[in-house]
C-alpha cells in the first residue's frame, strides 16, 4: 500500500473561531452562503488574513481592477481546479 503525505496546515474552524476570525467567517457566510476554505487557511495569522484580504479587494474590487472580468474568471477557475474545488 502507498502511503501519501499529508500537509500539516494550520487552520480556524468555523465553529470555534471567536472575535475577528468569528466576523470574517459570518461575512463570507453573508456574502458566499458558507465559510470559504481559503478564510480557514489565512486567518490563524491575521497579518496574513489581512494581506490577503488587501490583495483581493485590490485585485477584484476596486473600480479600476487591473484585471478584465474574463481574468477574473480564468484566475478563479485555475485557483479552483488547483485546490481541487468543485467542477
Amino acid at each position: 500500500m502507498r502511503r501519501t503525505s499529508v500537509a500539516r496546515i494550520k487552520t480556524v474552524a468555523p465553529e470555534r473561531a471567536r472575535g475577528v476570525r468569528q466576523l470574517a467567517f459570518w461575512l463570507d457566510k453573508r456574502a458566499y452562503g458558507q465559510p470559504l476554505g481559503i478564510t480557514q487557511v489565512v486567518l490563524p495569522d491575521l497579518q496574513l488574513a489581512m494581506a490577503v484580504a488587501w490583495l483581493y479587494r485590490h485585485l477584484h474590487l476596486r473600480k479600476r481592477s487591473p484585471l478584465t472580468r474574463l481574468q477574473r474568471e480564468m484566475l478563479g477557475t485555475v485557483v479552483n481546479g488547483k485546490v481541487g474545488g468543485a467542477p
